[in-house]
């Protein structure tokens, strides 16, 4: 069964040892950072979920951290492990004809599977726990435990949102994990970077001579959605169908009271309001998950129109900075669950690792079947030219051997495997929007590295050395006698 809402996360979470509640009254302001930084870079087994009970001068408790560990997340999308997101799409996505009627009937069902979870028509719902307050004339932010997460930040800014918008064109949703920051109790600014849907939907807006753009922020809901709202979909792709298929039922909606847009039942908190594409103003500074402050810049007003929220609502939240952090778990699941996507359009591919030192979109380390003389090449340029791949600096290509999510390994053969004047691509590119090292704005240097075993015809003509290893027959006798060793 698919978890429904936060409150049945946190449950889970905490009947698996994974959550903390803590009672002790914390600030929101800095404060919950600090604790949190520190819980998120702990790896002897207290990297958990915090429930702030008693976040100082609020009623509503927070939550944070729920995705901070390869156990939490897979818990959060209702799988065992984080390969098995690839597992199972790719199960779903294989494009070998079928053999025999039974794989014939085992993929119908499991494309069956697919079509009931995503819900050929939105399931919608007359009345939802998220509305059971609402707010309109009364709306306030100032009411929600909103956290300042770093000395510098510009204010306080709602860090963990799902900010559903609609093109004004073609009426198509679309979900982004969208930072807000509070200007007063009934006015935001919306970081919608220029590679997003969002910033595409003002685009479109602006162009169309609209003034504004309905918009709504769902705080909370299951996880799945959560998480989906980070996800990098293709264009005119909405969000929640992905949560349904994850969920393995559709996401229940309502209609929102002030806007619309309808928005998920079994959120915690409700944002509602208007976005105007031709209004302006600074936005930040933000401690980003660069690790760095992300610079002052002009972003969208979202204008508050309404508030609805749950009796007992549990603001969620997360915090990004310094790696490891929470985002780091959670830029995980995409790339597991992405993988076979990728694997569609470059079938070479055997694994991807985006490490956290590399903060998603500063390194690509991927592993491959090489068959053909320049064949890392055309997969350096296949992963530049694939949805936002594209905005990676740095890819580095090795043989189908290595182990990609060994960074150890990985460096190694990266290190040794490359004559730094023949095997190097540099090229000028789209850069991520936070890409500060970029002399200009999302726009810069890029390099890819073949860190394959070279062949003959790529003007190698020394002979590749092979690697060393153990015969496997003397590992298994060596396997035996382990035990009676004393080491």
């Amino acid at each position: 069964m698919p978890i429904e809402d936060l409150r049945e996360f946190i449950c889970s979470l905490e009947q698996n040892g994974q959550l903390k509640r803590i009672n002790t009254p914390v600030s929101p302001i800095l404060e919950i950072t600090e604790i949190t930084d520190r819980i998120s870079k702990k790896n002897n087994g207290n990297n958990l979920a915090l429930l702030f009970e008693k976040a100082t001068g609020f009623e509503m408790p927070v939550f944070i951290n729920g995705f901070g560990s390869a156990e939490r997340m897979a818990l959060a999308l209702g799988v065992d492990s984080l390969d098995d997101l690839a597992v199972n799409l790719s199960r779903v996505i294989d494009p070998r004809l079928p053999k025999g009627v039974r794989e014939v009937i085992n993929r119908g069902q499991d494309l069956l599977d697919v079509l009931k979870s995503i819900g050929l028509a939105p399931k919608k719902v007359n009345r939802a726990p998220v509305q059971e307050v609402i707010h309109t004339t009364d709306a306030s932010l100032d009411k929600l435990p909103i956290l300042q997460c770093w000395p510098k930040d510009g204010g306080r800014f709602i860090t963990l949102p799902q900010v559903i918008t609609r093109d004004p064109q073609t009426n198509v949703r679309n979900v982004g994990m969208y930072r807000l920051q509070v200007v007063d109790e009934v006015t935001m600014l919306v970081h919608w970077q220029r590679h997003k849907g969002g910033a595409e939907h003002e685009r479109i807006a602006r162009e169309m001579h609209k003034d504004r753009i309905p918009a709504a922020v769902a705080l909370g809901g299951d996880p799945a959605s959560i998480w989906c709202a980070s996800a990098p979909l293709p264009p005119n792709i909405d969000e929640y169908l992905l949560a349904g298929y994850l969920r393995g039922a559709p996401v229940a909606f309502v209609n929102c009271v002030s806007q619309p847009l309808e928005v998920p039942a079994q959120a915690e908190i409700i944002i509602e309001g208007e976005i105007d594409p031709n209004e302006h103003r600074p936005e930040g500074p933000f401690g980003d998950h660069t690790g760095y402050y992300t610079p002052v810049e002009l972003f969208p007003v979202f204008h508050v129109t309404a508030i609805t929220h749950r009796k007992d609502a549990i603001y969620p939240a997360t915090v990004v900075g310094i790696p490891p952090m929470e985002d780091v778990w959670m830029g995980k699941a995409t790339e597991r669950l992405f993988l076979p996507l990728i694997r569609l359009f470059i079938p070479e591919i055997v694994d991807i690792n985006m490490p956290a030192e590399g903060v998603f979109h500063n390194l690509v380390i991927v592993s491959i079947k090489k068959r053909f003389p320049g064949q890392a090449r055309k997969v350096i340029f296949g992963l530049w030219g694939l949805a936002l791949l594209s905005l990676a600096k740095a890819v580095v290509v090795v043989d189908e051997w290595v182990d990609v999510q060994n960074l150890s390994q990985a460096a190694w053969q990266a290190l040794g495997n490359v004559d730094w004047s023949r095997d190097v691509v540099v090229a000028d590119g789209p850069v991520d929007h936070l890409d500060h090292a970029s002399y200009q704005h999302s726009f810069g240097g890029k390099i890819g590295v073949d860190a394959t075993a070279k062949l003959p015809e790529e003007g190698y003509s020394r002979g590749w050395p092979e690697p060393v290893q153990m015969l496997a027959e003397v590992k298994e006798r060596v396997d035996l006698l382990w035990k009676d060793l004393g080491l």
